[in-house]
């Protein structure tokens, strides 16, 4: 294990580097571009489509992670993995540069490569968590991480912000791909190599096709785990499907333009970036079960009321408040798993994680957008399936042990 400062830094560097990508591609930008300008269909088939991208997109996330952790960590090839999704994902994003309207197609495709890029590198950055930080520093690093990422959401917003004013998507894609390249150098630079392995990447391959009952068995014997990820499937499904969906929810239902959305969450990225880092070093002491169920209950009632705001200023509060939590959530669930995997499966527990992610989010975009075309293009009765994720996965989460909770820590004291 590498605990040095100078390799954890390189690690949240890479934090701060990969956020433009969904601050700007996956919630504010290119949610309303493809939807208004690639679609142009004011009857919910931009929704419906969008949703599709998304779910298509987790989907292929999903069913890949666990046989490649699983690989990654046997081969002992998480660093080559890394940087053949980083790859895909800038590529993904370069390529909506050359997009007309009326290239649903293309649209498409585009965003389901970046986006499987995107998501299957932070697998296997996620990985290298329980390497770099000690146990009792994971919710503080992981905390970090999210807080200097949704700086980076921040920063990357104010880039695009001027082109977004002026509709110049073109110079918006390229912007995107710099930033992300420029800043994760030091993460592929610093962060521990590939460690020698008996077993090389095509080897790993097969035995990996071939006992992938044994992978999946693997993740089952371990209780605690098995029980923490039935809960993440819920309300990870929820925090996931508002941040595809965000931007196309401020703009439909709350009349938000596109500067204006890109403004409201640049709000949001601070009120997240205060939220991560204030409950990171709490997540540590007081066990990150304590923190996820505090933000889910603050969840469940932004959900409720979401539905029976009206103006503008009522949604920009709204957005603070969950803003708060969207940083502590997905840090303290990160940090939650990393105290629950086994050494030396790393690469293969994250990739169930992201397995209970991204099917999960297979669920919830497309239940937004079938209940939102269902209802003629109103989007309320969506906040609703939502807020009810949120509620399943709290009840859910109860019953896991958490192993940092300061009761746990006495009785194996």
């Amino acid at each position: 294990m590498t605990h040095d400062k100078r390799t954890v830094r390189a690690w949240i560097l890479y934090d701060f580097a990969n956020s433009i990508y969904p601050a700007v591609v996956t919630t504010a930008v290119f949610p309303l571009f493809y939807v208004n300008v690639i679609v142009a269909d004011g009857g919910g088939l931009g929704e419906l489509w969008w949703g599709w991208a998304v779910s298509a997109s987790a989907l292929l996330v999903a069913f890949t992670s666990p046989l490649l952790g699983a690989i990654a960590d046997r081969s002992g090839a998480r660093k080559k993995f890394f940087g053949f999704y980083v790859a895909c994902c800038l590529l993904g994003v370069a390529l909506m540069s050359t997009l007309q309207p009326g290239m649903i197609v293309a649209g498409f495709v585009f965003f389901v490569i970046a986006n499987v890029g995107f998501e299957s590198a932070v697998v296997f950055y996620n990985a290298y968590l329980p390497d770099i930080a000690p146990v009792d520093r994971l919710g503080e690093v992981s905390g970090k991480g999210f807080g200097w990422g949704y700086l980076g959401s921040a920063l990357g917003l104010l880039l695009v912000l001027p082109l977004g004013m002026q509709e110049r998507y073109e110079f918006i894609w390229p912007t995107v791909v710099a930033f992300f390249l420029i800043f994760s150098i030091p993460a592929f630079r610093i962060l521990p190599r590939d460690r020698t392995s008996v077993m090389g990447v095509g080897q790993a391959a097969a035995w990996g096709m071939s006992n992938l009952k044994k992978i999946t068995a693997e993740v089952w014997q371990v209780p605690d785990l098995r029980r923490f990820m039935f809960a993440y499937f819920f309300y990870i499904d929820g925090v996931l499907t508002i941040i595809a969906m965000a931007g196309v929810i401020a703009g439909v239902t709350f009349g938000f333009t596109t500067q204006g959305v890109i403004i409201l969450f640049l709000i949001v990225q601070f009120s997240a970036l205060v939220g991560a880092l204030t409950l990171a070093r709490p997540t540590d002491r007081m066990g990150p079960k304590r923190v996820l169920t505090g933000v889910l209950v603050l969840w469940v009632a932004a959900g409720v009321a979401a539905y029976f705001i009206q103006g503008q200023g009522a949604f920009y509060i709204l957005a603070v408040v969950a803003g708060f939590g969207l940083g502590s959530v997905q840090s303290a669930s990160r940090a939650f798993v990393a105290s629950l995997i086994p050494d030396g499966r790393e690469a293969q527990m994250f990739g169930f994680y992201a397995l209970c992610g991204k099917s999960s989010s297979v669920l919830g975009p497309l239940l937004f957008g079938w209940v939102t075309y269902l209802a003629a293009g109103n989007q309320r009765p969506g906040f609703l399936v939502l807020t009810a994720l949120f509620l399943i996965g709290l009840i859910l989460l109860q019953r896991v042990r958490d192993p940092k909770a300061p009761a746990a820590r006495r009785g194996t004291a």
